[in-house]
């Protein structure tokens, strides 16, 4: 009964089922590997933030360049505060209330400008009463601390990046976009101040890029049960039609043929001969 596997239209169908599952199997595996990697590397870079925090401090220069490793971590700094340009970065949330940073450049003496957020305020970086609240940086050599940061893009989270922002604010913190303000090297990190002077709040650092699950990490484990099910909807197609042909044959077999739409059909009232009238008949 089951001599039709021989055919030809068999071979090709078991040779394309032999190979499509296995393949199907393989790329959902390696899919899920994927996913474990990402979630290992999402593990192992929490572990290191947290290693990060608990770290002393260490001079600026030891910490860069900044890396999953380094950043968060407390840097120390000498230097000037540079009041005279002294940036509001608007549209930054903290503790979901809207509000600004307060960023200003610490020239070292290595001779580049290190971007100290000195604290956050609440309220509209472009209203003058709220503006006015933010208190002036101290005058002098200062040494301050703080943790390390790397440079935002314009695709970070919070940042302002449409651009057209008035004189006096920056929507992204990084040396790409202070170095076009200043007539001074900057160093392609930053940091936010442990303890932040009165009203000013201390902005807490942020995870390490890429260091969270993000969206690729689900999609690889969608692409996983993807795999899985055409691998079990190739077997599933198999069965079926090797069924279906098992069942064929078998009434073949027993002398029992299909119908052929196209053959003879038996006589039905409708074909049987309708009697004339005598009028017809002459």
């Amino acid at each position: 009964m089951y001599r039709f596997l021989l055919t030809p239209r068999w071979w090709g169908i078991n040779v394309f089922a032999v190979l499509a599952i296995p393949v199907c199997l393989f790329m959902g595996s390696w899919q899920l590997s994927r996913f474990e990697t990402r979630v290992d590397s999402h593990r192992e870079q929490q572990t290191q933030a947290d290693d990060a925090r608990a770290a002393a401090s260490a001079p600026l220069r030891e910490l860069l360049p900044v890396s999953t490793e380094t950043s968060g971590r407390q840097a120390t700094a000498t230097g000037r505060y540079d009041a005279g340009h002294q940036l509001l970065v608007p549209d930054r949330d903290l503790d979901e209330r809207k509000g600004f940073y307060v960023l200003t450049l610490l020239r070292t003496d290595a001779g580049k400008a290190l971007p100290v957020v000195r604290g956050w305020l609440p309220g509209d970086a472009g209203a003058s009463a709220d503006a006015a609240k933010v208190p002036a940086p101290p005058s002098g050599e200062v040494t301050v601390t703080g943790a390390l940061q790397s440079s935002e893009s314009p695709t970070s989270k919070g940042v302002h990046s449409s651009g057209g922002l008035p004189q006096g604010q920056i929507g992204v913190i990084s040396a790409a976009s202070l170095v076009n303000l200043v007539p001074y090297g900057v160093y392609d990190a930053w940091i936010t101040l442990r303890e932040a002077p009165a009203p000013l709040t201390a902005v807490p650092p942020a995870a390490p890029p890429n260091s969270g699950l993000d969206l690729k990490a689900f999609q690889n484990l969608g692409y996983t049960g993807e795999w899985f099910v055409f691998a079990g909807f190739v077997a599933f197609m198999w069965f079926r039609l090797l069924r279906r042909e098992a069942e064929a044959a078998r009434d073949l077999a027993l002398g029992i043929t299909p119908e052929d739409p196209n053959g003879p059909k038996p006589d039905g009232p409708d074909d049987a001969p309708q009697k004339r009238s005598p009028a017809e008949a002459a």
